[in-house]
């Protein structure tokens, strides 16, 4: 992200501006070559596990397709291989069944095109792309918004629902609670058109809290209308 986005959030949100600036700049950086069919794929295997946990799963979900039966350039299976694949030997690199289902459902919807190229999808608006990416078994908005900021780059997202992105609201402007995604949403529209940025100075503002280093928020700042 270029500094002229940071002083945008800056200047439109003096508490983001404090984050800012302790955080230093934004690092997030889009995969530019991945392809939503091996996103999708990734973004499954990580679901409720730490990354430890996740990345072990995924490269054995990998290794269990030879060379032959992998998309071109990429450890990730084609689309036909995984779904010849059984449940058992899925399940043997640590993929519950629920996993299985929806890796499997991921591959047969990429055949169908309901899960398109990259190339397609840049010419989607963000909420077609979650309206159609939602229709994949396991794949949530939230999955789908992970997608759009670090695959595709939206520069626009504003998870909301994302507890991460919640709680660092959360201590960044002195709540009492979690806010809930209505009114996160309804808030961050200052934020637009760099909604990505800001949720990613909220995931900062928790690692400024845990060491101590979190602005204090200005009075009434958090303080919910009734």
């Amino acid at each position: 992200m270029d500094s002229a986005t940071e002083a945008a959030l800056g200047a439109a949100d003096p508490v983001m501006a404090g984050i800012i600036a302790l955080a230093g700049p934004c690092t997030l950086r889009p995969a530019p070559r991945q392809q939503p069919y091996e996103s999708l794929l990734s973004a499954i295997a990580h679901q409720q596990l730490n990354g430890t946990a996740a990345a072990t799963i995924l490269r054995r979900f990998q290794e269990l397709f030879p060379a032959e039966q992998r998309l071109p350039r990429s450890r990730y299976p084609q689309p036909a291989a995984l779904l010849a694949a059984s449940e058992e030997t899925l399940r043997s690199a640590g993929l519950s069944r629920s996993k299985v289902l929806a890796v499997k459902d991921i591959a047969a919807k990429t055949l169908e095109g309901v899960v398109p190229p990259r190339k397609a999808l840049a010419k989607l608006d963000d909420e077609t792309i979650i309206e159609q990416l939602v229709a994949v078994r396991g794949v949530g908005r939230w999955t789908v918004e992970m997608f759009l900021m670090f695959t595709l780059g939206r520069p626009d997202v504003l998870p909301s629902a994302d507890f991460g992105v919640q709680n660092g609201f959360r201590l960044a402007y002195g709540l009492p609670e979690m806010p809930k995604p209505k009114e996160l949403a309804a808030f961050g529209e200052r934020w637009a058109p760099y909604r990505t940025t800001a949720a990613w100075y909220l995931w900062r503002a928790v690692d400024l809290h845990k060491a101590g280093q979190l602005p204090l928020p200005p009075a009434k700042v958090g303080r919910r209308k009734k």
